[in-house]
């Protein structure tokens, strides 16, 4: 695991930017194309921000959505809405909207924690709303060759406590990829006095 403490939000997002461009230039070389996985939430911000600046050829990469919440695409909660917007409708990357791979499924209460025999499983009970998503699960995400968390802001610091310091039993906690990379990207105030 490697947990890089930056300045500021704004630093957050240039390393997350480099980490992303140098991880697709290196699979793309290699396998001919590059699949990432999205997530919702802040993420959102920090790529739409970063992935402009990048130089790439997107017309390799596959996105997938770590987790989307049942909802139309109109809906501002969609993940796959927002990033639309951001990057197909905007034209702000060079990126079609078949590059995006959205994954539907029945929504059948499974939980993310318990599921460990499927690669996608729907839920119905987040703990933020919408309650209904679709999610990978930790067998995808521990086959990653890179899995990144970035976040920024003093109100994040007693999670960074509680999953880099303190170990809790949390989600954050069992993303470990088996042969891969985890990179943890914060800000000082995220740090605050825990890294």
């Amino acid at each position: 695991m490697t947990i890089l403490v930056v300045n500021n939000k704004d630093k957050v997002i240039e390393e997350l930017g480099k980490l992303i461009e140098e991880t697709a230039e290196n699979s793309i070389k290699t396998n001919g194309i590059f699949l990432i996985g999205f997530s919702g939430g802040s993420l959102v911000n920090f790529l739409t921000t970063a992935l402009p600046k990048i130089k790439t050829d997107f017309s390799k990469w596959r996105i997938f959505f770590c987790d989307e919440r049942v909802v139309p695409t109109s809906d501002p909660e969609s993940t796959f809405g927002v990033y639309k917007k951001a990057f197909i409708d905007s034209g702000a990357v060079d990126l079609k909207e078949n590059q995006f791979i959205q994954i539907k499924q029945d929504v059948s209460g499974h939980k993310l924690l318990t599921v460990t025999d499927k690669w996608i499983a729907p839920i119905t009970d987040s703990p933020k709303p919408p309650p209904s998503r679709v999610t990978m699960t930790f067998p995808v995400l521990n086959n990653a060759r890179v899995c990144v968390f970035a976040t920024s802001g003093k109100e994040k610091a007693h999670m960074i406590k509680k999953v880099l310091v303190d170990k809790e039993d949390l989600p954050a906690t069992k993303v470990n990829p088996h042969s891969g990379n985890l990179y943890w990207i914060v800000d000082r105030e995220a740090a605050d006095s825990h890294l």
